[in-house]
């Protein structure tokens, strides 16, 4: 309970300083206009075998067309990057498994890449961008599997002024949810860098200061991007959609730009 109060909190502090313009949809509901598929081992706007897919309002991650994954993770970007808001969406694992050869770890396993890089930027063999990751996981097995973790692919971020030690920092009170179960998460980005991440309504994350991370081994292939540019704050970045290895929904995308006062 302490925890949850003290993410509360600071995420209401922050929401306070800054002016919120009007909601509006990311997603057109019909198309993947706006959208641009990048898969590992295949260029930016290949959708390799149609992983994204339109259908029924929502976007699907489908493994229709693979035989296997074969370490081919994919991400579906926004065509525009951003710099502070509030994103909502809501998602569901589909209750049929994954592809045989996925990992153990990306079985019921996606995300919300946000402070991106652009999917032009990333190499063909590239498995994920350099970004934070709102993860997002469903129920595999008897243990508990909570929901609502944050993950930093290429990045480094705080927690009450502490850089985080872990490439995924598990969430303090959010629960595991089954396949198929419809799951709300928003995202809140301040000008000011704070992030708040909430499951169904409930904050699970607080932390902040996204920089680029030099020692970074996750985000395969990025090393020369992030050498580039150094140990330097993330100031803004595309958002996009993970694609794991397990088939997922996303609908109902929206985003409110913010402005400091």
């Amino acid at each position: 309970m302490s925890a949850c109060l003290a993410l509360c909190a600071g995420a209401q502090a922050g929401a306070e300083t800054v002016k919120a313009g009007p909601w509006r949809p990311l997603f057109d509901g019909r198309t993947l206009e706006g959208w641009t598929p990048k898969v590992a081992k295949h260029p930016a706007g290949e959708n390799y075998h149609q992983t994204f897919v339109v259908d029924h309002g929502v976007i699907r991650v489908s493994y229709a067309g693979y035989d296997k994954l074969d370490g081919q993770f994919g991400h579906l970007f926004y065509k525009t990057p951003f710099k502070a808001y509030r994103l909502r969406l809501t998602y569901r694992f589909l209750p049929e498994g994954g592809l045989p050869d996925t990992p153990t770890w990306a079985r019921s396993n996606s995300g919300i890449m946000f402070d991106s890089q652009s999917p032009e930027s990333m190499t063909v063999e590239q498995p994920f961008p350099v970004s934070i990751e709102f993860q997002l996981l469903g129920k595999d097995g008897d243990a508990p599997r909570p929901t609502g973790a944050v993950c930093t692919p290429g990045t480094n971020i705080t927690f009450d002024g502490v850089t985080a030690k872990d490439h995924c920092t598990p969430p303090a009170n959010a629960p595991t949810v089954p396949n198929g179960t419809w799951v709300k998460a928003e995202l809140e980005v301040l000008p000011n860098g704070e992030i708040s991440q909430k499951i169904n309504g409930v904050v699970v994350h607080h932390y902040a200061n996204v920089t680029l991370d030099p020692d970074d081994t996750v985000a395969g292939g990025a090393k020369p991007y992030i050498l580039a540019r150094g140990a330097q704050p993330v100031t803004e970045g595309y958002i996009a959609l993970q694609s794991e290895g397990h088939p997922i929904e996303f609908k109902d995308i929206e985003i409110q730009e913010l402005t400091a006062r």
